[in-house]
């Protein structure tokens, strides 16, 4: 039986289209939603409500999926292993105090969190500038000529900058071109000055001054237009003025590799026998030995499996699962559920079949196109074997032929040759 179709496994909170495509925002304590639009209104509640202040909000690249992240985290932990706690009115009687919560970036879990949505964030937007960069459908009208254009958006662009003075940067330092040239356009259809932001009575008086003013210019304070720029999207917690005014020279001083700021992040790997997910492979390892008796580290060491032998383990077991086929007896259940009751209760969960029915070239290849538990696989030196200890990298899984294929090789052709040539001298 083989795997026609790509496989994926379940993704958490909820799955990721689920928590792109929701327009609302639920609060991290109670039941209630908020459009993501009312971001403020959801940050009032939990201040009035729940005494929650969550520290530096316009630096959160994804508001939602970092409510989404604390909420699920404040269900299974205090509020106090969190957060700092603010207390007001010191002085007054007990019953007149109030205890605030301070969610902050101080703590490393929140500061990971933030740097993670910024990343994630950061790649969407360069992908979308990818494509915007090499898009030829664009169409487009000129705010002051009204004369269209079509092909790349760098046409339209270059246009305005070179007949109408009126630059707002390279064509590849912008992003979301077609909602930043619509933002634009709709100040101008209100009479409003792009730069000084005045508003006129007509057309006429607004193109007069914007001439005379030089302001056919866009205001670089105004944090409207910060979205549109992939500067704005590189570092965490800068804006582009900062990270605009550091000098690299600063990066001369220190020639010396230092690796102390790298972070491991969470690996989400996923059960090998059920929908449970854990952020560390020992969490991982930990839950299938209390919940399935399945002891991965003992089973790797009792058989010495090296790397590719995990491998093959691991997409062997993952395809008979999905099969709902116990790999010991084969028997073959309904559901899922079904096939796990009877290996936990033969205990056919525990010990593996014969090495030949799994250590096989198609198990090379994942069972499941998204499995983290393989990029968390290791080869321990400990466990390499004395039938793996040659010095050879790589050896082919079938080596039979490998008398003939000596005697074949072209080498020999080479050599024979090259001693021929020498006999002459």
């Amino acid at each position: 039986e083989c795997v026609l179709e790509p496989l994926s496994l379940p993704e958490s909170p909820g799955g990721v289209a689920a928590v792109e495509s929701s327009p609302y925002v639920p609060c991290i304590f109670c039941k209630e939603c908020y459009l993501l639009a009312e971001q403020n209104q959801l940050l009032k509640h939990m201040i009035i409500e729940h005494k929650l202040v969550i520290a530096d909000v316009k630096l959160v690249a994804d508001f939602r999926r970092y409510i989404l992240y604390w909420k699920k985290r404040f269900a299974e932990q205090p509020i106090t292993d969190f957060c700092s706690v603010i207390r007001t009115n010191s002085e007054a009687p007990l019953e007149e105090q109030d205890n605030y919560f301070l969610l902050c970036d101080v703590l490393p879990e929140d500061r990971l969190l933030r740097e993670q949505l910024q990343q994630k964030r950061l790649r969407e937007i360069l992908e979308q500038q990818q494509r915007e960069r090499y898009d030829i459908s664009f169409h487009s009208t000129c705010m002051f000529c009204d004369q269209e254009f079509t092909g790349n958006r760098s046409v339209l662009l270059n246009h305005m900058a070179r007949e109408h003075a009126f630059n707002i940067g390279l064509p590849d330092n912008i992003v979301n071109c077609y909602k930043f040239l619509a933002v634009l356009q709709e100040k101008l259809d209100n009479l409003q000055c792009l730069y000084c932001e005045k508003v006129f009575r007509d057309k006429n008086t607004l193109k007069d001054h914007m001439r005379k003013k030089q302001h056919r210019r866009i205001n670089a304070k105004n944090k409207e237009y910060d979205k549109f720029y992939i500067i704005n999207y590189l570092e965490f917690g800068k804006s582009w003025e900062e990270v605009q005014s550091e000098d690299d020279r600063e990066l001369l001083d220190n020639l010396e590799e230092d690796w102390s700021d790298w972070e491991e992040h969470p690996v989400c790997a996923v059960c090998l026998f059920c929908e449970q997910q854990a952020d560390t492979t020992e969490k991982l390892y930990l839950h299938m030995q209390k919940s399935h008796r399945f002891d991965f580290p003992k089973i790797k060491s009792e058989h010495g499996l090296n790397f590719y032998q995990q491998v093959k383990l691991v997409n062997f077991i993952r395809r008979e699962i999905h099969h709902c086929r116990c790999y010991n007896c084969q028997e073959k259940f309904q559901s899922k559920g079904g096939l796990i009751s009877h290996m936990e209760e033969t205990e056919h969960i525990t010990f593996l079949p014969a090495r030949s029915t799994w250590d096989q070239p198609q198990y090379y290849f994942p069972t499941y196109e998204n499995d983290t538990l393989l990029c968390t696989l290791s080869d321990s030196e400990d466990l390499i074997t004395e039938d793996q200890s040659e010095d050879i990298p790589v050896v082919s899984e079938d080596i039979s032929n490998l008398k003939a294929l000596k005697q074949s090789s072209v080498l020999n052709q080479l050599l024979y040759e090259e001693n021929k040539s020498q006999e002459r001298f």
